[in-house]
């Protein structure tokens, strides 16, 4: 069984007691679950790097499965391959790779996209040296994607699981060409009400049990990413519990 738990870096604007209560979460959090999957700023907004956090994270917590987005939007390769050997010299154990938005301060486009850059990332040989991942739609088209599947990443990870279906659907497409996946899931509380909204998402099929949800995903695929933008503490409750 894996089960990760994703966190969003500060804001760079944010004041020190942000970092130090990230710290505190990630202390608290680490007990409880196998992995840390640390976010970049899809949105553009500027964050503290997810380099950085993820490199302090598995500095104080080896044991644990630390992976990283990385978004291409602005980057160009020479960049994305630096960001790459960073991550391999911090002994992360994986990188997301993402298109993202551009930043509000600076719309510039490199005109990169995900899949090309996991392409020259494989071509230089990083797949052996740490895990790339490219994200899926909770429901991909397939005929769309030969893409991301052509560009050799480690596996996938979706956006948003609505529910067990979708799962299976992707792992019979995956699975038999030996990519690995990893089902993205939201914790269903009022606190993450306004994200279940943004996403669309409909959760009434497994808000009353979400324990079981998780662990009918961890047991067609064997890893599962939690995330809990504004629930902190239903999270860490909810984990604490799985696993005792």
């Amino acid at each position: 069984m894996t089960i990760r738990y994703e966190i969003n870096p500060p804001k760079i604007t944010d004041p020190p007691s942000r970092i130090e209560l990230l710290d505190e979460r990630i202390e608290q959090i680490s007990k409880f679950c196998d992995g840390i999957h640390v976010t970049d700023s899809v949105l553009g907004i500027e964050r503290i790097s997810p380099l950085i956090i993820g490199s302090e994270i598995k500095q104080k917590f080896p044991e644990l499965e630390v992976t990283i987005s990385l978004r291409v939007i602005d980057k160009t390769i020479p960049q994305i391959v630096d960001f790459a050997d960073a991550a391999v010299h911090a002994n992360l154990d994986g990188i997301l790779i993402l298109m993202g938005d551009p930043s509000p301060e600076n719309d510039y486009k490199s005109g990169v996209i995900p899949s090309a850059a996991v392409s020259s990332l494989v071509q230089n040989g990083f797949n052996e040296k740490i895990n790339l991942y490219l994200s899926l739609p909770s429901k991909p088209n397939f005929d769309k994607i030969s893409k991301k599947v052509n560009s050799s990443p480690k596996g996938f990870v979706t956006q948003v699981i609505h529910d067990v279906s979708q799962v299976k659907r992707l792992s019979d497409y995956l699975h038999p060409k030996n990519f690995q996946l990893i089902p993205c899931v939201l914790f269903p509380s009022s606190k993450n009400s306004r994200s279940a909204e943004f996403l669309n998402l409909d959760w009434s099929n497994y808000e009353s049990d979400f324990s079981s949800f998780v662990l009918e995903i961890e047991s067609i695929t064997g890893d599962v990413l939690v995330t809990s933008p504004n629930d902190f503490k239903g999270a860490l409750d909810f984990l604490t519990r799985l696993q005792n």
